[in-house]
């Protein structure tokens, strides 16, 4: 599934048009995504969380040469599903 497929179902459900969907879809992403630049953890009831993870800068090797190189520190997005959804996925 992606943004389209998305939407075009949100449109479907609610009698909305695919552009307005669409639109719709992509708002809620950006939101998630401001609140997730300025650090802010994101929590959907039902759904799950959203939460900003940083990783220290490392050493590491280059797999061809065997060089050793420097990794830099870096955030990521990390998601934890919902009890709901972990229990829909497994039955």
């Amino acid at each position: 599934m992606n943004n389209s497929d998305l939407a075009e179902g949100l449109a479907a459900s609610h009698g909305l048009t695919k552009t307005a969907a669409r639109e719709l879809v992509d708002a809620v992403f950006a939101a998630i995504t401001e609140a997730a630049a300025k650090g802010e953890e994101i929590s959907l009831n039902g759904f799950g969380k959203f939460k900003v993870k940083e990783s220290a800068a490392r050493e590491g090797r280059n797999p061809s040469t065997g060089a050793t190189i420097q990794i830099a520190a870096a955030k990521k997005l990390a998601f934890t599903p919902a009890k709901a959804v972990k229990d829909k996925l497994n039955g």
